[in-house]
């Protein structure tokens, strides 16, 4: 795994595919809930919807680790009822939690059936309260976006979760933790992959002021990113 650091604040790590930055990214989140762990008894990580994330999940469920510790959290969730095939939640649920012991106690997800205004309202009151996460687990669309924060949206920087009401892919309504508020971690990780991520890759390399560009993080960006997303 080759590293290069440009700009300071974020490391890029190239892997050759997909597979293998999930690979990573559960080494990393087991490595981190271990520290988490230790440090100080809990840890908390915030999840990502993808396909990217999905393989990471599903390795996860072979994997072992003191999951009695772990508390899980969402980066962002569609506002559709809580079976819906399409909700992050849901995935997380089929690809890992199904077939892992972490209890129904320990996975907070965001009540987006309950509308993208209430939903948001609601979640922050659980978010402030765990503040800061030990990791949290991005991904990017192809228009830079990340979670649900999307190109040309503008939101509230003193709202920890904001409801997001014309996402310019469907559904319209979703639900985000805010730029400030994915920022309060220890270590931030953004799975990067496939070809038709390279235009906003370049984008935003070259300074571009996508979504993604907006992440800050004291302890800097990791960046897993895969030869398809950078040649």
């Amino acid at each position: 795994m080759k590293q290069t650091v440009n700009p300071p604040a974020v490391r890029w790590h190239h892997l050759p595919d997909a597979a293998a930055i999930a690979a990573e990214t559960v080494r990393r989140m087991l490595l981190a809930a271990d520290a988490a762990i230790a440090r100080h008894g809990v840890f908390r990580v915030v999840l990502a919807g993808g396909s990217t994330p999905e393989r990471a999940y599903r390795q996860l469920a072979d994997s072992d680790a003191d999951w009695a510790r772990w508390e899980l959290y969402l980066g962002d969730e569609r506002c559709l009822p809580a079976d819906d095939a399409q909700r992050n939640s849901r995935m997380i649920e089929q690809a890992w939690l199904a077939q892992s012991p972490i209890a129904p106690h320990q996975v907070h997800w965001i009540p987006a059936e309950r509308g993208a205004a209430q939903g948001a309202r609601d979640y922050e009151a659980v978010i402030e309260a765990v503040l800061p996460f030990d990791m949290v687990l991005l991904g990017m669309g192809e228009d830079g976006h990340t979670a649900s924060l999307f190109p040309g949206h503008h939101h509230d920087t003193a709202r920890l979760v904001v409801p997001v009401e014309d996402a310019p892919k469907p559904p319209p309504e979703r639900i985000s933790l805010n730029f400030g508020t994915l920022g309060q971690t220890r270590e931030m990780l953004l799975l990067v992959s496939g070809a038709s991520k390279r235009d906003a890759v370049h984008r935003w390399r070259n300074d571009e002021p996508l979504p993604v560009a907006g992440l800050q993080c004291d302890a800097g960006i990791d960046v897993l990113i895969d030869h398809a997303a950078t040649a």
